[in-house]
């Protein structure tokens, strides 16, 4: 990992991804861009203004990166759209990875627009972390989420060249449904039978998942299968709990449906009520 973009509001959400940053930054030796946007859409003495105070407090935080911290780094302000401005500056420096703070947990929201950090998911060329957690040091454990499609393949193979993974404990998650369950709840079946009608969808699903890793070369992962609850999203997110990961690798696209509806409700799901930090892969990097 060469380059990191690292998106900053000032905020102490944005603190927490320069935190993160920082750290991927000298584990990895890379070089840290910081980026800040400016909504040009207001009168121009007050994007002036702004242009010239971000200026100055980016300048300062990168002197101390530089000096205190140790890390290459460097900045840049930009104008327009943050999420638009966020994934082209990325674009233009050939990071990486961009690292983002977590959204606003609002309560009242509009779900059609989203927060400047979906946004950004949405539309970004290459993987984008949200930094969930409270930085205390290097990863430790993670939790990587397939349907095990092809799509979730390629979304494997371009987390691994992140090298994120490469000294994690990682686990793979595939969280499953169980046909006509509901059904067999109405049933005159036995509780032994219901069981063990559920047991076998359950066996079936770890030997998938099993054959999922052989064919993809990622035996070194523990694989996990998980039951489909009414919300896939906290699914994931219960099970990263309980295993006590400190960040969830998933993808934004698939063909089955837990991945159709990845960016619709589970992805976004999983971004808004994750405690731990959130790797989101596209479905095609730059060059592919």
């Amino acid at each position: 990992m060469r380059s990191i973009v690292v998106a900053t509001d000032f905020s102490e959400r944005s603190d927490r991804a320069i935190r993160r940053a920082k750290l991927l930054a000298r584990e990895f030796e890379s070089h840290l861009h910081l980026v800040h946007v400016v909504d040009d859409d207001q009168p121009r003495v007050i994007v002036q203004a702004k242009q010239t105070a971000s200026t100055e407090l980016l300048a300062k935080l990168t002197q101390t990166l530089g000096n205190v911290d140790r890390v290459q780094c460097d900045f840049r302000v930009a104008l327009g759209k943050p999420f638009l401005a966020i994934t082209q500056a990325a674009r233009e420096l050939d990071a990486d990875l961009i690292v983002i703070g977590p959204h606003r947990r609002q309560l009242l929201r509009n779900i059609l627009v989203g927060t400047t950090a979906e946004r950004t998911i949405r539309t970004a060329d290459r993987p984008v972390l949200m930094a969930n957690g409270v930085p205390s040091g290097l990863y430790r454990r993670a939790l990587v989420a397939s349907d095990l499609s092809d799509e979730s393949q390629a979304m494997i193979h371009q987390a691994q060249e992140l090298r994120l993974m490469n000294r994690l404990g990682v686990s793979l998650l595939h969280v499953y449904s169980a046909p006509g369950s509901t059904l067999v709840n109405r049933t005159s079946m036995s509780e032994a039978e219901k069981q063990s009608y559920l047991d076998s969808i359950q066996n079936r699903s770890m030997q998938q998942t099993v054959a999922f890793m052989q064919r993809v070369g990622i035996e070194e992962m523990t694989p996990l299968v998980q039951h489909a609850t009414a919300n896939i999203a906290e699914t994931i997110c219960d099970t990263a709990r309980e295993m006590s990961a400190d960040l969830v690798v998933l993808g934004t696209c698939g063909r089955s449906v837990f991945a159709r509806a990845l960016m619709g409700s589970v992805t976004e799901g999983v971004l808004r009520v994750s405690e731990q930090d959130v790797l989101a892969i596209p479905p095609a990097l730059r060059g592919n």
